[in-house]
């Protein structure tokens, strides 16, 4: 029994990991407000090191169509400015000499279709993780049911182990509305 707990537990260990993952990658998907994650992927050269750009700078949000990059030293906004242009996130930074301003512009109907779209694709890439946590709990189990245990406690394991996956799908499925939802009000 402790090795079936043990197996159960990483598999739920895992799918929590997906769920996650999803959770941040979901971050950083705009839904037509300002939000200071959606600059979380950024990296900018600081004195020769990959730095993230919220370690170089403070980033506020004055209001919901703003983002405001401060940086703690002047000879990095040119750097932060071209981090962000390359990082392809469709927004324009505007360099002022003190700080850079993004200014976010409303989703068009058809930009919101394709973040609906991105979203469903990181949805089904966290599903397919919880898949790969379930077939590997699953070939545990039945590496053990060839070793130590029965028959009837790898049926109820693996019985265990789909309903984990049952509920960590549904919360994917729950996160991916809230997020769909959010992207689509106007």
């Amino acid at each position: 029994m402790e090795e079936i707990e043990m197996v159960l537990d990483m598999a739920k260990e895992s799918m929590s990991a997906a769920i996650e993952h999803l959770k941040r990658d979901l971050a950083k998907i705009r839904a037509g407000r300002a939000h200071s994650s959606m600059l979380d992927g950024i990296y900018v050269d600081y004195y020769g090191a990959n730095t993230a750009l919220s370690q170089v700078s403070n980033i506020n949000t004055p209001d919901a169509r703003t983002i405001s990059i401060q940086p703690w030293e002047k000879a990095m906004l040119e750097k932060i400015e071209k981090a962000i242009m390359v990082a392809n996130l469709g927004i324009n930074p505007q360099n002022n000499g003190e700080l850079i301003m993004i200014n976010i512009p409303p989703l068009t109907e058809e930009r919101r279709r394709n973040l609906v779209k991105q979203t469903k694709t990181e949805g089904e890439n966290a599903k397919v993780s919880i898949r790969n946590a379930r077939k590997e709990a699953n070939d545990e189990i039945k590496s053990l049911k060839e070793e130590t245990i029965s028959d009837d406690l790898a049926k109820t394991a693996e019985d265990g182990i789909q309903k984990l996956t049952d509920t960590y799908t549904a919360k994917v499925d729950e996160l991916l509305a809230i997020k769909e939802k959010d992207i689509m009000t106007v």
